[in-house]
């Protein structure tokens, strides 16, 4: 509809008359007044053309009001609908813009189902948005509430903090006052006999003057020798006071607990409040179908490079069993010459442990533990690469050479036709033999088992361990080593015999390179995804320019 005719007859606004437009053809995209309708009605040619009144018109939305089935770029008639670009396309428009696009409709050909899948989308979306504003809102409360109870638990222990000062406080307040009373009593006790002792002597100075100028000498005499056993006496009680403990001074001192004071220096704070993030259980229908057509085909897969691992000089003699991605996207690398694990990051590389038997092979298994093959010594070790140490080791009844998880089990294989699962939660051990594959390198991806073979170039794979295994081999593999799966089921194997990486489709039925000895990968052996940000890593063995060493390092891509 043009917009600058928006309320007068086109036919009449072309003549320059301005009249109110009644009507509105729906093929010829004109308005007409009642007088340029009538031959519209009578022409042969229009006289089947659906019309609408122009109050009706103006009732769609403005951007339907701006939709021509007429294409602006060349005059024609639209005639499909290319869904990749979701836009209407005449045929010059195909020739010209969507020669490769494979999505594209008989415009309207499809009305009815576009019809009824949007007024379906429509509900699903409305009824989704109720859902999660109701749930959202729920959460509101229950986090409302969680700030009560948690505000209610922190002032609750504060008061059995404040209890239980104010007890211990009052019982060293309580041996304070007891060795108080006890030292004033026992020296109040020796004040008050020296006083009656000092008392007595002053009484007998008295006496001795009178006696001096009164007596006779024979009194005189007798009460010398009085008072001289009095003083002597004194003189005695004096010393025993002396050479006793009486006079060592007895201070009172408080040494406050160092646990106590530890407090003031070690406790920073009251504790910490953490956002626990679990799972949501909303179930929302909007979008699922359109999701399962993202799926790209096999042809569309193409890694782009994101980096490659910087090694140091001093460790440029790797040898890469295991290279893994981990939730953070920092790279754990397996080398089997030094028997250790190895960390880079965005700070640099760090070891977090060094092993007593070569190590074959790694797999993440949850928070910050990965699992490590011990090939010869029949184990398993389980690391926690933030603390740098083994937390566990686990015994297996046979030779181990490849090792996937799910987080709740440890999937082992063996060169030896057995598979051993282990429950990471009690540590139970199930062993399978039957119709087991010969296996070296593994993956998990929804409960399914897809390993590799690596003398007969095979790729086997099966739902679950109880299940017998299935094979295939396709041309583009030859000696594969580690292998990995994507969000979409797509299997990557390291193509370790013709210096390739090969991306295999889920059904196993065609494969193709998508890394070569063009982009510097040789002789691949280690391989992982980080399956939620599409971060690969593939190791590869390179020498530096001008440099005749040669060393493993691990290439980093975003598929």
């Amino acid at each position: 509809m043009s917009s600058s005719a928006k309320h007068i007859c086109t036919i009449c606004h072309y003549d320059d008359i301005s009249k109110a437009e009644v009507t509105w053809c729906k093929e010829c995209e004109v308005f007409f007044c009642g007088d340029c309708e009538k031959p519209h009605k009578k022409l042969r040619v229009t006289m089947l053309h659906k019309t609408m009144s122009s109050q009706d018109c103006q009732k769609l939305p403005t951007f339907m009001q701006e939709i021509s089935s007429q294409c602006r770029d060349h005059n024609k008639k639209f005639e499909r609908y290319c869904v990749s670009h979701a836009c209407p396309c005449c045929d010059q428009c195909i020739t010209d813009k969507h020669q490769n696009c494979r999505d594209i409709e008989a415009l309207l050909d499809n009305n009815k189902q576009v019809k009824v899948s949007v007024e379906n989308e429509l509900k699903e979306v409305n009824d989704d948005l109720d859902k999660a504003i109701t749930y959202l809102k729920t959460r509101i409360r229950t986090i409302d509430t969680q700030k009560t109870e948690t505000f209610e638990q922190i002032r609750y222990f504060r008061k059995l903090i404040d209890d239980y000062l104010n007890k211990i406080e009052q019982k060293i307040l309580n041996d304070l006052d007891s060795k108080h009373s006890e030292l004033k009593l026992n020296m109040a006790s020796i004040v008050l006999q020296m006083e009656q002792r000092l008392s007595k002597i002053e009484q007998m100075q008295s006496e001795y003057t009178k006696m001096t100028q009164y007596a006779t000498e024979l009194q005189k005499y007798i009460g010398l020798r009085e008072i001289k056993k009095t003083t002597s006496q004194t003189s005695k009680y004096i010393e025993d006071l002396e050479s006793g403990d009486h006079f060592i001074e007895k201070n009172l001192e408080v040494n406050i607990s160092s646990a106590l004071q530890s407090i003031l220096q070690d406790v920073k704070s009251f504790g910490d409040i953490h956002i626990n993030t679990t799972s949501f259980i909303l179930k929302l229908k909007a979008g699922k179908k359109d999701q399962a057509k993202c799926i790209p085909v096999i042809d569309q897969i193409k890694p782009n490079l994101f980096k490659r691992l910087t090694i140091p000089q001093s460790m440029k003699c790797l040898n890469i069993m295991a290279c893994l991605v981990l939730p953070d996207d920092k790279v754990i690398i397996l080398d089997y010459n030094k028997k250790q694990l190895l960390l880079f990051s965005n700070d640099g590389m760090r070891k977090v442990f060094t092993f007593r038997e070569y190590p074959l092979d790694a797999c993440f298994v949850r928070n910050n533990t990965v699992a490590v093959i011990l090939g010869s010594a029949n184990q398993a070790g389980l690391v926690d690469v933030e603390l740098n140490t083994i937390i566990q080791i686990v015994e297996i009844s046979h030779y181990c050479y490849g090792v996937a998880s799910d987080g709740r089990n440890l999937i082992i294989s063996s060169n030896k036709y057995k598979i051993t699962k282990v429950n990471l939660d009690d540590m139970s051990q199930t062993i399978f033999e039957k119709g087991v594959e010969e296996l070296y390198y593994i993956s998990l991806f929804q409960g399914n088992i897809t390993g590799t073979t690596y003398s007969q170039n095979k790729i086997c794979c099966c739902k679950s361990i109880e299940e017998p295994f299935r094979t295939f081999q396709l041309k583009d593999i030859v000696k594969p080593g580690g292998l990995t799966l994507d969000k979409n089921g797509f299997v990557y194997i390291a193509s370790h015999g013709n210096n390739s990486d090969v991306v295999v489709s889920p059904d196993g039925k065609s494969s193709r390179k998508i890394l070569s000895g063009a982009d510097d990968i040789n002789a691949p052996w280690a391989k992982d995804i980080n399956r939620k940000t599409g971060m690969m890593a593939v190791s590869s063995y390179i020498s530096d320019e001008g440099n005749d060493t040669f060393y493993d390092t691990a290439f980093i891509y975003k598929i």
